[in-house]
């Protein structure tokens, strides 16, 4: 954990599945959320502990228009992620989806998908470091993750903070 131009940022713990996403999943997970097939553009695991599997879509605004209906059974959390257009305040758009109740939930700001996605995206040249991700615009919110990666190679992911609960615990 470090200070990152006055944001906590956290560098990305390393992944323990990556590759292509078998197409018969992938297919599952694109009905699931209710996008359209023509919208992928690449689809890979992207798991550093939690599971994620991430589908790249061609647009935020195709990432947005996801309504997902159920979560696939052999996939327990699904990452969106979709390119903004040139000039836009930030470069992509993300969304998280986990199981909850049988149901697809939605995390407003996800730290370890956009840890995974940072490390997929700019390792295979699809994004430049540093980068900035909305997450949350589905839930009228607007979370910025700020992704850099160093000259050593480590991605760090960076947002803002707001202590909500302050205190100390006696033992």
């Amino acid at each position: 954990v470090r200070d990152d131009l006055g944001r906590l940022a956290f560098a990305a713990p390393p992944l323990v599945r990556s590759g292509p996403v078998e197409p018969d999943l992938l297919a599952d997970v694109i009905d699931a959320m209710q996008i359209d097939a023509s919208d992928v553009e690449d689809s890979q695991w992207v798991d550093n502990g939690p599971g994620w599997m991430a589908v790249l879509l061609r647009s935020a605004d195709a990432v947005r228009a996801a309504h997902p209906c159920r979560l696939p059974f052999k996939v327990g959390l699904v990452g969106l992620v979709g390119a903004e257009p040139p000039g836009a305040q930030t470069d992509v758009e993300v969304r998280a989806f986990f199981p909850k109740d049988g149901l697809p939930a939605e995390d407003p700001v996800t730290g370890s998908l956009n840890a995974s996605l940072g490390q997929w995206l700019i390792e295979s040249g699809r994004l430049r470091s540093p980068y900035i991700a909305s997450q949350g615009s589905a839930l009228g919110r607007a979370g910025r993750v700020h992704v850099s990666q160093d000259s050593d190679g480590q991605v760090w992911v960076a947002g803002n903070t707001r202590t909500l609960i302050d205190g100390t615990i006696d033992l």
